[in-house]
């Protein structure tokens, strides 16, 4: 069988054959896996109507097409996958447990969710006796926080680690990301409020990840309360209370007086003993998961990092992310400084290169230069794939819309730490207003606005976002002097907001038609110095000038949009007759104009937008 062709160029023929390919793979790298010309497969896609060179990064939808014309099965690995491969090219196997009877008990690690202003905060400040809450804009939580406290079950302490999401549901993103991390969800309830949306997306995160929940309803104190009305609501989840023969514990608690607290630590260690096996190997090389990364003006870049296995040590050399480095320091909750870091313990880690990002996995690998060649891999990695969705499809056949100026809003982001900066550009990119106007975040960042985050904006429709950071040194004079915008936020709500006004104010303005008035044709003058003047009655509505007009004929449109130029009563100029009067009127220099024809006016008004 002779190998296919497309518009006369030869290809390698395929039998059905898997092809895996990364995120944002170039037609060079599928040319190495099928022993191609990456010439001839630029080519193929030409003449597909595609246009795209040999190393640029492409889409998954192009590498499917380009795969299904040349009888291959193009599968894209996903980022876990590459990852894997990635750990493995340097003989490193991420969460290996390691020899079994080395496995040691390990505290479990919960994360406490609920709809926004349920408590979460105050009963974190209550469980470990602090309050962060005070300094959070608008109420709400902004950044993901750890902590670990000591609790007592059946007189032995035990300690359990707590990880603190953010209740907004613009953050849903790190919200699953902090479920992923996690052996427990506490599903936290206001007795006075019921089940919300943020309670029930809450509650899906929690059982897509497969964890067991613990239900603290909260505000038991406030008047209205009812505790068994959210027993019975949350039944229609399939959480089931104990006392009704299910096996979810709920927990009666107030956070604002400290009722019951004590009980609800107690119902999360009898939930990790029942349905948990929690253990891990302490003497391995420490691997975990990032739950947070900030720029500290003194520190530099800072990483909470959640250990899950093994135990990190000052001086190991470690990768996160995109981000490499050696642990310099490690600090608790507290701010005291730690030498080493057991399983389940969350430590933030001062050392690094760059700040990594909110969901990164982190290891300790053997040497600095290791860890170096995996970042700049996963570097190079990420960069490919947002290149690839970044760009457009161009096909020959929309060539010229494609060449026509588009109305694109470009931002900047910078924020204080990098899981409010993911949230917030997720949250901006899924603000829908039409295919006219586009939305790119053309750099995102964590730490103040530098001047060369301004110089990057020297450009038409940059916008830089600042949330909970400031312009630093000359920053704000270089803005003010090349007329860079820069916005400052503090609550994500003001944020989205503003930023979908601007997109919905660049759409090009909609114009629907607004029937005037219709008039007939009772009497046609002819003058030498007014061309053809119409003698009409106003049937309904109103005529008026300047208004444009459109000639029917019976009931067909003989001429479109004309100018109402003139308008007469009797010796006199009105702007406007309405319905039962008598008019005269021009329609520019038009002159086909009989009796009984029917003058309809009309004017263009711009559509409010939704």
């Amino acid at each position: 069988m002779a190998a296919p062709s497309v518009g006369g160029v030869r290809l390698p023929k395929g039998n059905g054959e898997t092809v895996r390919l990364p995120r944002g793979a170039s037609l060079t790298d599928f040319a190495e896996k099928i022993n191609a010309n990456p010439a001839s497969l630029v080519q193929v896609l030409f003449h597909l109507g595609e246009m795209v060179t040999a190393t640029a990064s492409v889409s998954d939808e192009v590498l499917e097409l380009l795969g299904q014309e040349m009888n291959y099965r193009v599968q894209v690995v996903s980022p876990e996958e590459e990852d894997r491969a990635l750990l493995e090219s340097f003989d490193i196997e991420f969460g290996d447990p390691g020899d079994e009877d080395a496995l040691e008990a390990r505290p479990p690690v919960v994360t406490v969710m609920g709809h926004v202003d349920h408590g979460k905060t105050r009963l974190l400040d209550t469980v470990r006796k602090a309050n962060v809450r005070e300094g959070e804009a608008g109420g709400i939580t902004q950044h993901i926080g750890a902590y670990q406290v000591a609790a007592e079950l059946e007189g032995e302490e035990r300690l359990i680690t707590f990880i603190d999401t953010p209740g907004h549901e613009a953050f849903t993103a790190m919200r699953a990301r902090g479920a992923k991390s996690t052996d427990i969800a506490v599903i936290v309830v206001a007795a006075d409020d019921g089940v919300m949306p943020q309670t029930v997306e809450s509650i899906n995160h929690a059982q897509a990840a497969g964890l067991p929940i613990v239900v603290a309803v909260n505000k038991i104190d406030v008047e209205g309360a009812n505790p068994q009305k959210i027993r019975q609501q949350l039944t229609e989840y399939n959480l089931v209370a104990e006392e009704y023969g299910g096996d979810t514990m709920f927990v009666d608690i107030s956070a604002k007086q400290g009722t019951n607290i004590e009980a609800l630590l107690e119902a999360i260690l009898l939930t990790a003993d029942a349905a948990l096996d929690l253990r891990a190997n302490p003497e391995m090389e420490a691997q975990g998961v990032t739950i947070e990364g900030h720029l500290d003006r003194g520190r530099g870049p800072v990483a909470t990092v959640l250990v899950q296995r093994g135990t990190l040590r000052v001086g190991d050399s470690v990768v996160a992310g995109d981000a490499s480095g050696r642990v310099r320091r490690m600090v608790d909750e507290h701010g005291q400084d730690v030498t080493e870091a057991l399983p389940s313990r969350p430590v933030q880690v001062i050392g690094l290169t760059s700040v990594p990002g909110a969901g990164d996995t982190f290891l300790v690998v053997d040497e600095d230069r290791v860890a170096r060649q995996i970042a700049d891999r996963r570097r190079a990695r990420e960069r490919n794939a947002e290149l690839a969705s970044r760009r457009k499809r161009v096909s020959l056949e929309d060539l010229d819309a494609a060449l026509k100026e588009t109305n694109t809003l470009n931002l900047i982001i910078k924020g204080d730490n990098s899981g409010t900066v993911e949230a917030l550009e997720e949250a901006l990119m899924k603000l829908d207003v039409g295919e006219e106007v586009e939305l790119r975040v053309i750099h995102r960042g964590v730490g103040g606005i530098t001047e060369g985050d301004i110089n990057l904006a020297i450009a038409d429709n940059v916008i830089v976002m600042g949330f909970n950071v400031r312009a630093e040194g000359k920053a704000t004079e270089l803005a003010n002097r090349e007329g860079v915008e820069i916005r400052y936020y503090s609550v994500i709500y003001q944020a989205i907001d503003e930023i979908e006004a601007a997109l919905k104010g660049m759409l090009k303005p909609e114009y629907e038609e607004v029937e005037l008035g219709r008039a007939e044709v009772r009497e046609v003058f002819k003058s030498s110095k007014f061309g053809t003047i119409a003698g009409c009655l106003v049937m309904s509505g109103e005529i008026r000038r300047n208004a444009r007009a459109r000639l029917l004929r019976d009931s067909k449109v003989i001429h479109e949009n004309l100018p109402v130029s003139s308008l007469r009563r009797f010796k006199d100029d009105v702007v406007e007759v309405r319905a039962g009067f008598e008019c005269g009127l021009t329609l520019g220099t038009y002159g086909d104009i009989k009796v009984d024809d029917v003058i309809e006016t009309f004017e263009m008004r711009e559509k409010p937008r939704d």
